[in-house]
């Protein structure tokens, strides 16, 4: 079993950055492969980036390439987003996920979320 939380949104301006955390506990956080999502109102709830357990490969999606990164911290079992070049239409409720089987689609565990507002 795997505890996600997530923390660090809120409001920011357009054109600013914010860094989201997802703190993990319970089984070794280095064993999932970990990722976030979005969900913005009124949408489904889409992928925005993820990283492989040992933290050397990362994927994006194009919406959020050159200015989202993903990172993680096993050490200390967390997992960051660092959002540059914020827009309006990044206003979402962000989640992080863990992953047992990399690239499988599948994900076990997942965080109650962090709201993030952009404003214009």
């Amino acid at each position: 079993q795997v505890q996600l939380v997530e923390s660090g949104g809120g409001l920011v301006q357009a054109g600013g950055s914010l860094r989201l955390s997802c703190a993990a506990s319970g089984r070794t956080v280095s064993s999932y492969a970990m990722a976030w999502f979005r969900q913005a109102p009124g949408k489904e709830r889409e992928f925005v980036t993820t990283i492989s357990r040992s933290g050397l490969s990362t994927y994006s999606a194009d919406s959020v390439k050159g200015r989202f990164t993903i990172s993680r911290d096993n050490a200390k079992s967390t997992v960051y987003l660092q959002m540059n070049s914020l827009k309006p239409e990044d206003t979402a409720v962000y989640f992080c996920a863990a992953q047992l089987r990399w690239g499988s689609g599948v994900y076990d565990y997942w965080g109650q979320g962090t709201q993030v507002t952009v404003s214009s």
